[in-house]
C-alpha cells in the first residue's frame, strides 16, 4: 500500500474521515477494541471515495495523473517484472535519468522495458529532471529498442512526462530530431511494442516512446498534445484557465478511447493508483501478459503493418 499523505482539493470530504480512522486505529488495542467503529468508518470512506472518483472532471483527472504518490516506472518494474538490469547512456552524449530502461523478465520471458521516471522528493525530482527527457534520453531509448530488435525481445514502454525538456541545451543537442527519429524507427521495428500511459502523456515527449502495436492508458491518466496550463496560456494568455483548457483538450482515457487512439483502459484501484501500487501493478500485469500473448503470434512483417494501420486509422478527413 502506497503512503497517502497528499490530498487533492476535491478529496476534502475524505480528509476528516481518514484522519478519524487513523486516530481510532492508534487508540485501538487489547484494552480498547474499536474494530466495529473503524469498520463502519472505512465503509463510509470507501463509499465517499467511489462517489468522488466516479464523477471527476477532466481537470481533476489531470490532477490525479500528476499525483506525487502515483506509481512511476521503477515501481512497475519492481512489482511486475523480475531480473531487471538497468542499461545506461546513448553512446553519444550521456545518460539521461529522466528515462529508465533495461532488460527484464515478464513471467519468465525476456523483454526490454523503457519508461519516463519522475521524482517524489525535491532531490529526486531534480535528478530525474521532473520526468522531462533531454535528447540523450530518447537516443538511449532508441539504442535499447535497436538492441531489443537484434535479440528479438518485445518492448514495453511506460509513458509519464509533462513533455520533452525545452531547455537551450536540449535544443542545441537536437531535441526535435531525436523525437522525430524515434517516431520513424519505432514504426519500423519488427518486435512487439506495448505502450502504457501511466500518468501524464505530454505531447511529443510522450509520443517519442509511444509508437506501439498496443497502446493502453490507466484509468486516471491523461494524453494530449499540450498541458492544460500550456494550452490556456496560448489560447487565452492565462495559464490559470487550465480547467477550461482541459475540457477542450479531451485528454482523459475515456476521451482518447472514444477517439480510437488507444486500445484499452486499465482500471485503477478506487481512489487512484497512488492508493495501492500493488493492486495497480496486478491489474496492469494481466493486461500486459494478455496483449503480449496476442502479439507473439505475429511475424515481424505483420507487426510493422499492424502498427502502421493502427496509426493510419487515427486520422479523420472531411471533404
Amino acid at each position: 500500500m502506497a503512503s497517502q499523505n497528499f490530498y487533492m482539493d476535491f478529496e476534502k470530504p475524505l480528509v476528516e474521515l481518514e484522519k478519524k480512522i487513523t486516530e481510532l486505529k492508534e487508540m485501538s488495542g487489547d484494552s480498547l477494541d474499536l474494530a466495529t467503529e473503524i469498520g463502519k468508518l472505512e465503509k463510509k470512506a470507501e463509499k465517499v471515495r467511489s462517489e468522488i472518483f466516479a464523477n471527476l472532471s477532466r481537470w481533476q483527472t489531470a490532477q490525479v495523473a500528476r499525483h506525487p504518490n502515483r506509481p512511476f516506472t521503477t515501481d512497475y518494474i519492481k512489482h511486475i517484472f523480475t531480473d531487471f538490469i538497468e542499461l545506461h547512456g546513448d553512446r553519444l552524449y550521456g545518460d539521461d535519468h529522466a528515462i529508465v530502461a533495461g532488460l527484464a523478465k515478464l513471467d519468465g520471458e525476456p523483454v526490454m522495458v523503457i519508461g519516463h521516471q519522475k521524482g517524489r522528493d525535491t532531490k529526486e525530482k531534480v535528478y530525474r529532471n521532473f520526468g522531462m527527457p533531454n535528447p540523450e534520453g530518447y537516443r538511449k531509448a532508441l539504442r535499447l529498442m535497436g538492441m531489443a530488435q537484434q535479440f528479438g525481445l518485445p518492448i514495453i514502454t511506460f509513458v509519464d512526462t509533462p513533455g520533452a525538456f525545452p531547455g537551450i541545451g536540449a535544443e542545441e543537442r537536437g531535441q526535435a530530431e531525436a523525437i522525430a527519429r524515434n517516431l520513424r524507427e519505432m514504426a519500423c521495428l519488427t518486435v512487439p511494442i506495448i505502450v502504457v500511459v501511466t500518468g501524464e502523456g505530454g505531447s511529443g515527449g510522450a509520443l517519442a516512446i509511444a509508437v506501439g502495436n498496443r497502446v493502453v492508458m490507466l484509468q486516471y491518466s491523461v494524453y494530449a498534445v499540450i498541458s492544460p496550463e500550456g494550452c490556456a496560456a496560448i489560447l487565452w494568455s492565462d495559464g490559470t484557465k487550465g480547467a477550461q483548457a482541459a475540457e477542450a483538450l479531451k485528454l482523459t482515457a475515456t476521451d482518447i478511447k472514444e477517439l480510437e487512439v488507444i486500445d484499452e483502459i486499465v482500471p485503477e484501484p478506487v481512489g487512484g493508483a497512488h492508493r495501492d501500487h500493488e493492486a495497480m501493478a496486478k491489474n496492469l500485469h494481466e493486461v500486459l501478459a494478455r496483449h503480449l500473448a496476442e502479439l507473439r503470434g505475429m511475424s515481424g512483417e505483420q507487426l510493422v503493418e499492424d502498427r502502421y494501420q493502427k496509426f493510419r486509422k487515427m486520422s479523420r478527413f472531411v471533404e
